[in-house]
């Protein structure tokens, strides 16, 4: 068996023989291109999915990762320029098709993780459909847990730097340290700033707000938390953390 996981950086053949070898989980990322404040690319979310998926993986063992579905439900985000978002029943019908194709070459296990927050309800939501369409002989999983990503996010940053407030869960300390982790030279450093802070005890609140109102009538720089203090060193002890703990769901 190949040494990679991606599969779409492998062949056919390669998958093939990974699978009659017992390879038959697969761990499927659903990401966003949307904003992410004016100090952050768009395509957090998909990268941070693409490393999120492959950590995951690695940590399951005896599993591959499926190309990440890069464009997800952001209708939240579409007043700010340059985002780009599915229909929630198209991304859906994406991550349908993606279960029926991987359980047809295999596959016995599809692990659903969202790398950006508007993903988690509807995912979760779908989950008994996905497996409908999958078929008796592959089951789908979906990792739902958006307050405890948050959470995470905010002990590392409590733990580490005594910035555990910052946290808030878009463009914040905790996806600018990731995004400098992976490619530390697209963050706009100069222009990290403070936007909409929140507590614990109220993000089941603004995430409602941010859903059903939109993002920029919770935060008008796109922010939620405090971009600031952010570092590499960071944002790779974040992933490593949230990579543990979606791993750990799925093993348990």
């Amino acid at each position: 068996m190949s040494a990679e996981i991606r599969m779409e950086r492998m062949t056919s053949p390669e998958i093939g023989a990974a699978i009659e070898a017992g390879v038959t989980t697969v761990v499927v990322a659903a990401g966003a291109v949307e904003q992410h404040g004016p100090h952050l690319p768009l395509f957090m979310d998909a990268e941070h999915g693409d490393r999120l998926a492959v950590e995951i993986a690695r940590r399951l063992e005896r599993a591959l990762v499926a190309p990440t579905i890069r464009v997800g439900w952001s209708a939240h985000h579409m007043a700010f320029s340059g985002t780009v978002s599915l229909e929630k029943d198209t991304f859906l019908a994406v991550c349908r098709d993606y279960c029926v194709s991987l359980a047809h070459h295999g596959f016995r296990r599809v692990c659903f993780v969202p790398s950006h927050g508007g993903n988690f309800a509807p995912l979760a939501e779908a989950r008994e459909a996905f497996n409908e369409a999958a078929g008796p002989d592959c089951s789908v999983d979906v990792y739902s847990d958006l307050i405890e990503v948050i959470g995470t996010w905010r002990e590392i940053a409590e733990a580490e730097a005594g910035l555990g407030a910052r946290v808030g869960g878009h463009a914040d300390i905790a996806e600018t340290s990731i995004m400098m982790a992976m490619h530390e030279g697209l963050v706009r450093e100069e222009l990290a700033a403070c936007g909409q802070l929140t507590t614990p005890a109220e993000e089941p609140e603004l995430i409602r707000r941010v859903l059903s109102e939109g993002f920029r009538s919770v935060t008008p720089t796109g922010i939620l938390g405090d971009a600031r203090g952010a570092t590499a060193g960071l944002g790779e002890k974040m992933i490593t953390a949230l990579a543990d703990r979606i791993a750990a769901h799925f093993a348990g």
